[in-house]
């Protein structure tokens, strides 16, 4: 399984977790953990990732409501960086 493509992963993770019609834009999360790790601390990628899509699935879930999630999460994190 290691040559396995990242949308093919979170399509296998997601349905082991029961989650159907999961429309994500990997990139865009990809791009929020970057931004995470290097405005923040490295340890916030992942914690940053979960709590913008913890944020869109109590908004409904949608591509949308998440790249919203993810616009918020990334402004935050670069104007963390700024104040640094």
């Amino acid at each position: 399984m290691a040559d396995i493509s990242l949308d093919d992963w979170v399509a296998t993770v997601a349905a082991e977790l029961g989650i159907t019609g999961l429309d994500v834009d990997t990139e865009q999360v990809l791009d929020l953990a970057s931004v995470a790790a290097h405005s923040v601390v490295r340890p916030a990628a992942p914690l940053t990732t979960f709590v913008a899509g913890l944020a869109a699935g109590l908004a409904g879930g949608s591509r949308d409501g998440l790249r919203k999630a993810i616009q918020t999460a990334t402004a935050l994190c670069e104007r963390q960086g700024n104040d640094g």
